[in-house]
């Protein structure tokens, strides 16, 4: 017997570009036959991660840090978690329990490596009650309202990023991961 399996999209987004690939996970994971439950961390304070086999947390990266509304969020959780006694020495794995990490980036500055601490760091809220971190994907976009920013940076030129066949592999990913669940 085959159960559906699940999945939440948490996701904070200030200018799009991390909502435009949140958008793309849902897709994929839905074509995959995912039954998709999908927040921004303001909207999210009973969701339960043991509730889904899949969780897929995304920000954009801001000065090598997740937005104040995910931190906040994910802090909260955590000391939820904590008292419910879900978060035990060792961290073990529960069993069914995976991790995919978002995050979009732009490149005014030093870029990917700018968006990898945000990255990690929020992937440990998870890896700390046992979840399995399956994967991270870091996205470069555009940088809102900074035309110097958006073209003169390390990263060149990112107008229009991401870009829809960029969007589209995220997809086509998603629908891919979807497979291993």
């Amino acid at each position: 017997m085959k159960t559906t399996k699940t999945a939440l999209i948490l996701y904070s987004s200030n200018t799009g570009n991390t909502e435009k690939v949140a958008q793309a996970i849902r897709s994929g994971l839905e074509d995959a036959g995912v039954q998709v439950t999908f927040k921004k961390p303001e909207a999210a304070a009973d969701v339960d991660y043991f509730n889904f086999d899949l969780v897929c947390v995304g920000s954009p990266a801001i000065q090598w840090h997740p937005t104040k509304q995910m931190d906040d969020f994910l802090k909260s959780k955590m000391n939820e978690y904590r008292k419910q006694g879900k978060i035990k020495p060792c961290a073990p794995k529960v069993a069914g329990k995976n991790l995919l990490v978002f995050v979009t980036y732009t490149g005014p500055h030093t870029g990917l490596d700018e968006a990898t601490p945000a990255g990690k760091y929020m992937a440990q809220f998870f890896a700390h009650v046992g979840f399995n971190i399956i994967d991270e994907w870091y996205i470069l976009g555009e940088f809102h309202g900074n035309e110097a920013n958006s073209t003169q940076g390390r990263m060149g030129d990112v107008r229009g990023k991401p870009t829809a066949e960029e969007l589209q592999k995220i997809k086509e990913g998603a629908k891919a991961l979807a497979s291993t669940l």
